[in-house]
């Protein structure tokens, strides 16, 4: 994981010095690596001296929250590229005769269902805790293999996103107008999304509606959409989850996750095409990080 975190940090800090002058506070960006891999380094010399499953968590916590830090930044990357919305509101469009993002909340109108899928999107977060936490206690001797699948498909969601520009249905429907977005016309948008990122407001029917709007002020960019991240690693989560051969885990899990991929669609967060993309990307990026973590295991000369 630390040699992950350590590739993906010098791979975007390449990018930031090829974009410092379009980018936001590309010195913090900077100062903030700097910082990683410090703390990287203290934790290992002091695993060194006190090898123990607490410290296993200490080093392994803190490069899971960074992943906080690095989703917004994908901002500040894919924004030089044109944005591609057009194309998968197009795609929607053409499979359903209509945008089934703008249209769910028309046919679901009850608040039950509203905060039903309100807390399945906010509980993706929740998700992750879960699934690592459960792997820390009960499944320890998989655990390094769990984070690993868990990071790396991260990783790779964020390359995406940094080079495929999607803002999504609640940017781009703002931009166009809800009565425009309805139609068959969906126009490009360039790199409208640098300047603007105004958003569909969202209907705040109760605490779960309010916790994803404190959210998504807290860390939202119109970017990211293609494919849903959210449907994507939680779809990994729930293997990871089969893996670990606990019922409990899985089935408690199973309502969350489907009420989350129904939810990304219902809160205008992502196309329809979107979703269905990062089911399939998920179950491809799990496969491959599963088989990538043996091979990375011998080149690094790691032990089990």
């Amino acid at each position: 994981m630390e040699v992950l975190t350590l590739l993906y940090m010098f791979i975007t800090s390449i990018m930031i010095f090829v974009w410092w002058p379009s980018i936001n506070n590309p010195s913090d960006m900077i100062i903030w690596r700097v910082g990683v891999l410090v703390f990287i380094v203290l934790a290992n010399f002091i695993y060194h001296f006190y090898p123990c499953r607490a410290m296993i968590m200490v080093r392994t916590v803190p490069l899971l929250l960074c992943l906080i830090q690095w989703y917004p930044e994908t901002y500040e990357f894919c924004k030089h590229f044109a944005y591609q919305d057009h194309v998968f509101a197009s795609i929607d469009y053409n499979l359903f005769g209509c945008q089934p993002s703008l249209e769910m909340s028309t046919w679901i109108t009850s608040t039950f269902w509203h905060e039903a899928f309100s807390c399945g999107y906010y509980s993706y977060y929740y998700m992750m805790i879960a699934v690592i936490a459960f792997y820390f206690f009960f499944r320890y001797e998989d655990l390094e293999r769990a984070a690993f699948v868990f990071l790396l498909s991260f990783f790779f969601f964020y390359f995406i996103f940094e080079f495929l520009p999607v803002a999504g249905p609640q940017y781009y429907y703002c931009a166009l107008g809800v009565d425009a977005a309805q139609t068959a016309e969906f126009p490009e948008m360039g790199n409208y999304f640098v300047e603007h990122t105004e958003v569909l407001p969202i209907d705040v029917r109760g605490i779960f509606s309010q916790w994803v709007l404190d959210a998504q002020e807290i860390g939202e960019r119109p970017t990211a959409a293609f494919p849903s991240s959210h449907v994507g690693i939680a779809t990994v989560l729930m293997i990871l989850a089969i893996q670990a051969r606990n019922k409990i885990l899985f089935f408690a899990l199973l309502p969350l996750y489907l009420l989350l991929c129904v939810a990304t669609v219902y809160l205008k967060a992502h196309y329809v095409i979107d979703s269905i993309s990062g089911f399939a990307v998920g179950i491809g990026f799990f496969y491959l990080t599963q088989w990538i973590y043996p091979k990375a295991k011998v080149a690094l000369r790691l032990k089990d």
